[in-house]
């Protein structure tokens, strides 16, 4: 069976009981399932970060991740510019200095 190209794209949200954060995350999963046909979402992860004064921290997130029917490569400008937004729109309804969202290439099996 053949292999086919798509491109996996995450957001990777704080998990916490705010209203904006709960709120954000519905809008989130609503965008990534009109605009790609669905998406999944991984609550509760459990992370860890070096804080600034070299302690390890405990962080819990909420993960979202879609695979879109799109070849990387040749759609790299069209898919960044689409991340910088999501991390634009995540910047602007959260309070928080950090939001990451990443994409690459996957391959499916259909």
């Amino acid at each position: 069976m053949p292999l086919f190209e798509k491109t996996r794209i995450e957001v990777y949200l704080p998990d916490l009981p705010r209203l904006a954060y709960q709120d954000f995350l519905a809008s989130l999963q609503e965008e990534l399932t009109y605009t790609f046909g669905g998406c999944s979402v991984n609550r509760g992860v459990e992370g860890f970060f070096l804080g600034r004064i070299g302690q390890i921290m405990r962080d819990r997130v909420n993960i979202l991740h879609t695979d879109a029917d799109i070849a990387f490569e040749r759609n790299l400008d069209r898919i960044s510019a689409y991340a910088d937004q999501l991390r634009q729109a995540a910047s602007e309804a959260l309070e928080e200095e950090v939001i990451l969202v990443v994409a690459f290439k996957v391959y499916h099996c259909a």
